[in-house]
């Protein structure tokens, strides 16, 4: 994100820096995908790039829906169930909540 990038804060009404934003929800824990959305377990989110996944010669698409989700430890991971692929763990910087 640019330093001049604000976002529009439902809460206080305000236009406020995305930057502030973002350090606010890493302190509070709150898991965040690509566009911003809080994550929860169990949520729906959709792969917006074509990922390789290590130790397969497997690739994920763009625009693959991966289902029921799960928080992790780490803010910036997501553990997940793929058809083809077990013991996935996906980061949420590329993942958007459908």
């Amino acid at each position: 994100m640019a330093d001049d990038d604000y976002v529009y804060d439902e809460a206080s009404g305000e236009w406020r820096p995305a930057a502030d934003i973002a350090a606010e929800a890493e302190a509070a824990g709150i898991v965040r995908d690509s566009a911003g959305t809080p994550l929860a377990d169990g949520d729906q989110v959709v792969v917006i790039k074509d990922l390789k996944v290590k130790g397969s010669s497997s690739v994920i698409k763009q625009g693959t829906v991966i289902r029921s989700i799960r928080l992790t430890a780490d803010p910036a991971e997501v553990d997940c169930r793929h058809d083809s692929i077990r013991g996935l763990v996906l980061r949420t910087e590329f993942l958007r909540k459908r």
